[in-house]
């Protein structure tokens, strides 16, 4: 019961493809629509399979590094294996934000930031787990590092300098060092401080009374004598005594000058109206990102006077009312929701009958052309199996296990690389004539080549071309050597999906070598 409950915050497999391996994303809501049914509001994850090489590329820079600070770095101590399957477990954040129906849940999965100080192999000991480092944005296609890591490594260390003995000249720039802006034993008493302080506010009240603009600002009397009690006006008040020794009757004459008294203005009387409805929206889109809340919406404002300005407005009646509205508004959404366990039978579920195989929804791939009722699994080259799923290409009759079934299902990829899987899904660019088999799996009885494709990426899948090798036994050796102008062998490795009649074949063989031209 507690398995198939699905809350706020869960990380969850969806499934939108039967064909295809689980989604993973975050619940951010769960919303009741007009009809009844359930809508699942998900933050995105993204798997290696699913960006594009160049990027992948750049990931693997990032972990490159990231290893290489590390005071005893594990990458080199992980076997082929290992590090094929941790591929695996990386996903990519990202800010994307989409609505899935909640009945396409398959079950739940953790996703934790990469912690630079745990063994990685701690990811492959737990069950449907993974770890992300960076952020991809699916529409300027780019990778950043996660600003939420953890910054534990020799870049992150401080450079304390030597502490200076006594004498000892000290030869450091003093314009770069700290500023002393207050001498906590000065000669005024607390009280004589206080007072000060109420005169400086009396007379940033008084200021706002005169500028024109603060009418339209402050619309009363309260509201002015609050902005004059804020930080702004107290800082200037004790700036200006500590520049005149906290002399007061100088510090006095300074507040209130020729012109008319001095007006100190923070970020929440700066902004506008219209700008500070759009640093709500902005708040409201990306959180406290602030660095993409100045690019989409406030370029004109600098970075330091908008987290200035966030920090005051949470102070104001305006972010009260909000966080009120936002509670009633969580009031009204589903806390959890309950979704059975989901076992309708998979269309890539295959049945044997006759020595042919179909699929369950009676999609048929056609026999197998290998002993034994079938071919291996692809990815553990197990001959045994509760349950078989065909996988891949239908014209490749690819078969998998039911255990590397839910594997590529969660993972999205194989246990072992296979020879229809990319380059980055590979441990290596072994041929596929030499890729080792365990005793009873019946070898490919292909008389021409094997596709293979040249990248794991959804550009390069979407090309027309791709790039094989060809895997000849003796009989089509000997064929393109006696029947070079009989058949056209090398026409027939273009079309790589049609079968070569090999009764044929050793015809034209027995034919040519029979003929007194060959003797």
């Amino acid at each position: 019961m507690a398995a198939n409950m699905y809350r706020v915050g869960d990380y969850v497999f969806f499934e939108n493809s039967s064909s295809n391996p689980y989604l993973i994303r975050r619940i951010e809501e769960l919303n009741k629509t007009a009809s009844g049914n359930v809508e699942a509001k998900v933050v995105c994850f993204y798997r290696r399979r699913d960006i594009s090489h160049s990027l992948i590329q750049l990931a693997d820079k990032h972990a490159k590094e990231l290893e290489e600070e590390k005071e005893s770095p594990a990458e080199t101590d992980l076997t082929e294996k290992q590090k094929h399957q941790l591929r695996h477990r990386e996903l990519f954040l990202s800010r994307q934000y989409e609505s899935l129906p909640a009945t396409h849940i398959r079950g739940k999965c953790s996703v934790a930031l990469l912690n630079e100080t745990e063994a990685v192999l701690s990811y492959l000991d737990k069950e449907d787990t993974f770890f992300y480092s960076l952020v991809y944005d699916p529409t300027q296609k780019t990778l950043l590092a996660d600003k939420g890591e953890i910054r534990v490594g020799p870049r992150f260390q401080a450079d304390v300098p030597e502490m200076l003995q006594e004498g000892e000249a000290d030869d450091r720039d003093l314009s770069k060092l700290e500023e002393k802006l207050w001498d906590p034993e000065c000669p005024l008493t607390n009280k004589q401080i206080d007072q000060f302080l109420v005169v400086a506010r009396a007379v940033g009240t008084f200021a706002r009374a005169l500028d024109c603009s603060s009418s339209v600002r402050q619309p009363s009397l309260h509201m002015s004598a609050a902005a004059a009690s804020r930080d702004i006006t107290l800082f200037h008040a004790m700036d200006t005594l500590h520049r005149h020794n906290y002399d007061l009757s100088s510090a006095l004459s300074v507040l209130v000058p020729a012109g008319g008294p001095v007006l100190c203005r923070d970020e929440m009387e700066e902004w506008s109206a219209s700008e500070a409805a759009m640093f709500e929206e902005a708040l409201e889109k990306y959180g406290k990102d602030f660095n993409d809340i100045r690019q989409d919406f406030l370029p004109w404002k600098s970075l330091t006077s908008i987290i200035e300005y966030y920090y005051m407005w949470k102070t104001t009646d305006r972010y009260v009312q909000q966080k009120r509205l936002k509670a009633a508004e969580a009031e009204s959404k589903l806390k959890q929701v309950y979704i059975p366990t989901y076992n309708k039978p998979n269309p890539n579920q295959i049945s044997v009958t006759n020595g042919k195989v179909a699929t369950v929804n009676g999609a048929g791939t056609g026999p197998y052309h290998t002993a034994g009722g079938g071919r291996a699994c692809e990815s553990c080259y197990t001959m045994q199996s509760a349950q078989w799923y065909s996988w891949g290409p239908p014209n490749m009759q690819c078969r998998l296990c039911v255990s590397c079934w839910m594997y590529w299902k969660k993972y999205g990829g194989l246990k072992m690389p296979s020879r229809a899987e990319g380059p980055e899904e590979r441990t290596s660019p072994t041929p596929i004539t030499s890729e080792p088999r365990p005793r009873g799996h019946a070898p490919r009885q292909s008389n021409h080549m094997v596709p293979m494709r040249n990248s794991g990426s959804p550009k390069s899948s979407m090309k027309t071309k791709q790039a094989f090798l060809l895997q000849a036994n003796r009989l089509t050796k000997m064929a393109r050597i006696i029947c070079r102008d009989m058949i056209k062998l090398r026409r027939a490795a273009r079309r790589p999906f049609v079968p070569i009649n090999c009764g044929s074949l050793k015809a034209e063989c027995k034919s040519a070598l029979n003929s007194p031209s060959s003797s």
